[in-house]
């Protein structure tokens, strides 16, 4: 009769023995080998009729180690159902074990395995209420004037220019690696690039004042670049390495323009509302001011939301089996690892293992569940905006039928889908279970925090 026993090892660490007789196995064996007869494909025999001593050589003992396995496992799950055990990935089976396994003198066999333990905790934080600051960014009539400075000049058409005259102008050029007298490389590649004059280096927006459409000269990054220039402009515009500093590249201007900004007017309040009546150009800063309030209350609530995922993180005390766990990541993956590896990336695991173990339990012990329905709906809303359709216009859209078959065979988008929405459902039920108070700042100050991971980054 097979036993399990269990013997701890370490903090949530514990080894099972299962202890198989040889009729805990023996008969399964003895049975699959006979079932194999019937179906076996042996070159030179009718199928079934292999001779069962021939079969017992060929395949006997592989089966036999297959059966034994399975008992074990077996045996080792059922017992771990009845003690009720809640365990990290999968058993491992001990490198103690040295079975050797034959399938001529069955024996009594003993496979010991390691198991991490998952463990009981509470969740701290949110027993005690903790405080929290939600920010409330303030649009200022600065903001307001950048943001339609912005707005006027991404609607804004260029106009050819005779030759470069003003910081603004728009400088559209090509660049080619060549020598000192500007013979182009036969297999140089040419590289072309627009920037506002004022973008780049000061000695070169010298050089280029006044030249024309047409015309060209030679230069190399390093004389026209400071030392605080340099690494930006060889990345952006000339997209290469340091190495291309002492390069001699050959500057053509193939067109000299000039910016000129929308005006306010119904133009521009059609082209940046598309699917919206704008009055006048109060209603216009209004609208532009909420467009604006909305994108900085999702990142203040973003800021809010790694607030609390670093707060449960590092101050909800969860014990581990660090020793199980790392040898987990050493040999439980598809490839192993170095015991180095395993040390640099342990940090950022027990990160994410503690918040899959929080927020788990979070999830279970307040019913927080997302339905089908829910997923469907939200992938729709989503297909309609990006149409710049809303929710209810559905009628518009006869080909969502259709699409909507077609993602149902996505389960990739599916699970992104569900998982982002049950966790937006945590978050939300998580901001009303902190004391939670609202700080006006403004949009610098804002941006000058501290980073949430920064705050908390010790474990308890």
């Amino acid at each position: 009769m097979a036993t399990v026993t269990r013997e701890n090892l370490g903090t949530l660490h514990d080894k099972l023995t299962v202890k198989l007789a040889k009729d805990d196995y023996m008969p399964s064996f003895e049975k699959t080998l006979k079932q194999y007869a019937k179906t076996a494909n042996v070159p030179g025999f009718r199928k079934g009729m292999v001779p069962s001593g021939m079969l017992r050589k060929m395949y006997g003992q592989s089966i036999f180690n297959e059966e034994v396995i399975r008992a074990a496992g077996k045996k080792l799950e059922d017992f771990m159902k009845d003690e009720k055990l809640s365990i990290f990935a999968q058993p491992m089976i001990m490198p103690t074990t040295n079975t050797r396994l034959d399938m001529n003198t069955p024996a009594d066999i003993d496979f010991a395995f390691e198991v991490g333990l998952k463990p009981e905790f509470e969740v701290t934080p949110v027993k005690d209420k903790a405080h929290l600051t939600r920010y409330k960014i303030t649009v200022t009539d600065k903001m307001m004037d950048d943001e339609l400075d912005r707005i006027k000049r991404r609607y804004g058409k260029v106009e050819s220019q005779e030759s470069v005259a003003n910081k603004e102008d728009l400088i559209y050029a090509t660049y080619e690696p060549c020598d000192a007298d500007g013979n182009v490389a036969a297999d140089g590649k040419k590289i072309e690039d627009t920037e506002v004059l004022d973008k780049l280096p000061a000695k070169l927006k010298e050089m280029l004042m006044g030249k024309k459409a047409g015309d060209s000269f030679v230069f190399t990054p390093i004389d026209v670049c400071t030392p605080e220039e340099l690494h930006a402009f060889l990345k952006d515009p000339l997209k290469a390495g340091e190495e291309a500093a002492q390069q001699h590249y050959k500057l053509t201007i193939t067109k000299v323009g000039l910016l000129i900004p929308q005006e306010l007017g119904p133009e521009l309040y059609a082209q940046v509302f598309q699917n919206k009546e704008v009055k006048d150009e109060a209603d216009f800063r209004e609208k532009v001011r909420a467009e604006l309030s909305v994108e900085f209350d999702r990142i203040t609530g973003e800021r809010l939301q790694n607030e609390i995922y670093e707060l449960l993180v590092h101050n909800t005390p969860i014990h581990l089996p660090v020793a199980f766990l790392k040898r987990w990541m050493r040999e439980g993956g598809e490839k192993p690892k170095s015991a180095e590896e395993v040390e640099q990336e342990f940090g950022s695991f027990e990160h994410q293992l503690r918040w899959q173990l929080i927020s788990d339990k979070l999830i279970a012990e307040n019913s927080i569940s997302v339905s089908v329905d829910e997923v469907n709906r939200d992938v729709k809303t989503r297909v309609l905006a990006y149409f710049g359709l809303g929710p209810d216009d559905e009628s518009q859209a006869p080909w969502m039928e259709g699409y909507m078959q077609k993602i149902a065979k996505d389960e990739k988008m599916l699970d992104e889908t569900y998982r982002r929405l049950l966790f937006g459902k945590l978050f939300s039920f998580l901001e009303t279970q902190f004391t939670i108070e609202q700080k006006d700042i403004d949009e610098e100050a804002f941006f000058k925090l501290a980073d949430a991971h920064a705050a908390h980054h010790h474990h308890h």
